[in-house]
């Protein structure tokens, strides 16, 4: 029995690039449907149904965004990508924040154009288990979460996480890689915060053999290394200004070029970041480049911290608790400590609690586990005595807060004279006061 071919709608009103997606198409064993404007693209999706469409930026009638809307008013369960000339990425950002999958520039790279089209079509192998839960909870905050989190999985647009330390947004990334196309190719998480500077070309993009001292062989990048499939940014604040520029390029162009290469080779990774400071306090401030971030941030989703998940906090230790318990049966919270646990404030969020239950499992000696069990910090010694084991991030955030806070004091407030104090532009102090949160 043959396979019906899948069909793919492409809109394009020059009937050279029309052609030449058609043959390109037609190699890859596909069905193409051709359509010159945005009312034919529209008859052609009543028509029939499609498994892929393509769509130019620039119609006789309109414009390729209206076609990506019809889609999804419609309730079209199509995938579409856009097709833009050089130089006009912005465009291609609007469609995807609108629906669209994807987006290639014009002249169109029939490598770029193959690899789209199958990262759109790959379905998943029926024998593929399903992947594990990484993200829980009833609460109104985390199944908001987790409808977004399919919706982006969807599409091959960046994502932007955004939330407080140790709220998930290492997970929800690998849950959007995980139900989306590239399910089946590498996930790569960085932590832009811990490569040296000197260092960050080479692993990002690679190096040929003998590009400097100690490269003796030709190595990947994080980019080749991800080919396919996810590139996961953490931190992506803490990336200096000259290597936003080169990130910008590489994910622009969807090229990079190795240290020591004469050539740019073509890279297929989807981007994800994340950060827990303010990037467009950033912008602002000049910290972050505003052409960088409004790349990174087509598709938002912003991580709730603990505090506004206490009806799932049960859920949450029952899990963590079986996870450390392992053979010997998970120890059962006594009432008192469940009301302890539900009551807290969490600063660290997920990670706090994690290590909250992970240290009360070692050190039981019941199988049951009261409030003192749990050694809870009060409110009030949340900041630690000198000389205690304190993150160095975290240290230099409470010293640079008191010092503001102080120079805000000794001004009455008066944020001009306040920068003036700390010795800072006034645009510097608001950035580092909203980082810090200091009202």
């Amino acid at each position: 029995m043959t396979k019906t071919p899948l069909r793919v709608l492409v809109v394009d009103d020059e009937p050279d690039i029309r052609e030449l997606l058609e043959l390109t198409l037609a190699k890859m064993g596909l069905a193409p449907v051709c359509a010159g404007s945005v009312a034919e693209a529209r008859s052609a999706l009543m028509a029939g149904p499609f498994d892929l469409a393509l769509t130019d930026m620039r119609l006789p009638d309109g414009e390729g965004l209206e076609v990506v809307r019809h889609i999804g008013e419609a309730g079209l369960d199509v995938p579409i990508a856009v097709l833009t000339a050089y130089g006009s990425a912005d465009n291609a950002v609007r469609a995807m924040k609108a629906g669209a999958f994807d987006y290639l520039q014009k002249p169109v790279s029939l490598a770029q154009l193959r690899s789209l089209v199958k990262s759109a079509l790959r379905v998943e192998s029926p024998s593929r288990p399903a992947p594990q839960p990484r993200l829980l909870g009833e609460s109104p905050a985390i199944q908001e979460v987790l409808r977004l989190v399919e919706k982006l999985a969807r599409s091959q647009a960046a994502v932007y996480i955004s939330g407080e330390s140790g709220t998930g947004k290492e997970q929800a990334a690998r849950l959007i890689h995980e139900l989306g196309p590239r399910a089946g190719r590498p996930f790569v998480a960085v932590n832009c915060g811990a490569i040296p500077e000197s260092l960050m070309e080479s692993e990002f993009f690679g190096c040929r053999k003998g590009a400097f001292t100690g490269a003796d062989a030709d190595r990947d990048g994080f980019f080749q290394q991800t080919q396919g499939g996810t590139l996961f940014l953490d931190e992506v604040a803490e990336l200096p200004l000259a290597m936003q520029v080169k990130l910008l390029r590489a994910i622009q162009e969807k090229a990079v070029r190795r240290l020591g290469a004469s050539q740019e080779e073509a890279v297929d990774a989807r981007i994800i970041c994340a950060t827990h400071r303010d990037l467009a306090a950033g912008v602002e401030a000049g910290a972050f480049r505003q052409d960088l971030y409004y790349r990174l941030n087509v598709l938002p989703l912003k991580m709730p911290p603990l505090r506004e998940l206490r009806d799932d906090i049960p859920l949450f230790a029952q899990r963590l608790l079986q996870r450390y318990a392992g053979d010997d049966g998970a120890p059962q919270l006594t009432a008192d400590a469940l009301r302890a646990l539900q009551d807290y404030a969490y600063p660290g969020n997920f990670r706090e609690l994690e290590n909250i239950l992970e240290r009360a499992v070692a050190l039981a000696a019941a199988p049951t586990l009261g409030r003192d069990d749990l050694q809870l910090t009060p409110p009030a010694e949340h900041a630690p005595e000198p000389g205690s084991a304190e993150p160095l991030q975290d240290y230099l955030d409470r010293v640079e807060r008191e010092a503001i806070v102080k120079a805000l004091d000794a001004t009455r407030y008066n944020r001009t004279q306040a920068a003036k104090r700390l010795g800072l532009t006034f645009r510097s102090l608001r950035y580092r006061m909203e980082r810090l949160g200091v009202k």
